[in-house]
């Protein structure tokens, strides 16, 4: 019998892109393909992109041309791919070009370029399908597409309105997730707290009840399921401060990642930023009566189109204000096709840079001062990585999402291994980071001591 040919994948960009891979490596693994993590050892390659910024599509285009040099047979998918003449223009030798979550597009490409040797056999792929995350976190993606309009943004162009997926399904994927062994998972999509409106929060059945797809239903039956669950890309919208509650309890983690974008009215404004109305530092003062615990991640944009010195000064006190825990910025670039390319009052590079520095030169002092908080506490640490000649350990507190967050550096670590949850207590911190030793190393007596 011939082998089964053999498929290479580089994924780019966001958490709902690798979501997007793993349901490709999934359904091509059903049908029988192997896959190799280097272009030498593949039959073809499979590259999902991504399109946000223009500086994302550069990276694409390189990625693209790269598997084509090393390896010659490539598919290319994900959001670059709603630009197939640019992509074709740029790389004339790409099989097949597909959009974003166009899954079944991608595998009917992988046939007619590279077909499958056999009849592929269910038990191919264990229950909770394949993954490129390690085995004790997961995303679990619960919508397509965004209703919003933001000036800057193109994804509603490239992905589509906003697609809720019926609750029943998103609620049976994470708890097969966690009997596989999950315990970690992460909400992404492109609006989380969106979720359900478009299908005007229809019910669906799971285990004999019927659930209501709206974000407090889902983060209130995912907080049963006895995992880490992490809410990403939640807008403000008023009904997320029922879910405090829910965060206050030990349900879901005491995290929010809310892409703020901005605090000056005017700006928000010319961003169109959904809920920009609302008084947010009031509502972020009231969630942390409610849970002291709390962190807030976001991201910012600076030297957005017609931003003045008083816009940007009003950012950095609201910054002082709200203390944000986790700040990512970046500056604004004319992705081609947003709206926000009209406005006037284009800020020059040089002042976009200084802002940039000045911004994250705030965000770095209020998370030494929010840090420094959790020194002295005994916290559950997740952990991701060991390095046992070292006896130390690398691992993520409650307040931190994988490879966007800090991490908790761990020494005195035995008998440790990636993914045990572990008791550590804090006792250094900088910056960004945490510092500690297993708790129970406190009360640990050496024999022959």
């Amino acid at each position: 019998m011939n082998q089964n040919p053999t498929i290479g994948l580089v994924s780019l960009g966001c958490p709902k892109a690798l979501v997007d891979s793993e349901r490709i490596l999934t359904t091509l693994r059903a049908q029988g393909y192997n896959f190799s993590r280097d272009y030498e050892g593949s039959d073809l390659v499979i590259v999902n992109t991504c399109g946000f910024l223009d500086s994302a599509k550069a990276e694409s285009l390189e990625a693209i041309g790269e598997a084509i040099n090393e390896n010659g047979k490539v598919v290319v998918t994900g959001c670059l791919g709603s630009e197939e003449q640019l992509i074709r223009d740029t790389h004339p030798k790409v099989l097949a070009v597909s959009g974003p979550h166009q899954y079944e597009a991608v595998v009917e490409a992988v046939h007619e370029n590279l077909p499958p040797v056999h009849k592929p056999f269910e038990d191919l792929v264990p229950a909770d399908g394949l993954r490129l995350t390690p085995r004790h976190y997961a995303y679990l993606k619960i919508s397509e597409g965004c209703s919003n309009r933001c000036t800057f943004c193109i994804i509603p162009a490239i992905r589509g309105d906003l697609q809720s997926r019926p609750i029943a399904s998103v609620l049976y994927e994470a708890e097969r997730l966690v009997k596989a062994g999950v315990k970690e998972i992460m909400v992404i999509s492109q609006d989380t707290s969106a979720y359900g409106q478009d299908i005007k929060y229809a019910t669906s059945r799971f285990h004999k009840r019927d659930v209501e797809a709206r974000y407090y239903n889902l983060a209130e039956e995912l907080g049963e399921l006895g995992a880490w669950i992490r809410m990403h890309y939640v807008y403000p919208y008023p009904h997320v401060d029922k879910s405090i509650h829910l965060m206050a309890e030990g349900k879901i983690l005491p995290y929010l990642d809310i892409p703020f974008q901005h605090a000056a009215p005017n700006v928000l404004k010319a961003m169109r930023r959904p809920a920009n109305q609302v008084k947010t530092a009031d509502r972020i003062k009231s969630w942390r009566e409610i849970c002291p615990d709390l962190a807030i991640r976001s991201t910012f944009i600076v030297g957005f189109p017609g931003e003045t010195d008083e816009d940007f000064e009003q950012l950095l006190e609201w910054l002082d204000e709200t203390q944000i825990d986790r700040v990512g910025a970046f500056t604004y670039e004319p992705v081609q096709g947003a709206p926000a390319n009209e406005l006037e009052g284009a800020v020059p590079e040089e002042l976009k840079q200084e802002r940039y520095g000045r911004l994250m030169e705030k965000a770095q002092e209020i998370s030494i001062r929010q840090l420094g908080k959790r020194v002295g506490r005994t916290i559950d640490v997740l952990i991701d990585d060991v390095a046992p000649e070292d006896n130390r350990a690398l691992g993520r507190s409650q307040w931190d999402a994988p490879e966007i967050d800090g991490q908790v550096f761990i020494d005195d670590a035995r008998n440790i291994k990636p993914g045990d949850m572990v008791k550590v207590t804090i006792n250094d911190s900088d910056e960004y980071d945490l510092f500690g030793t297993p708790a129970e190393q406190e009360f640990r007596v050496e024999p022959n001591a």
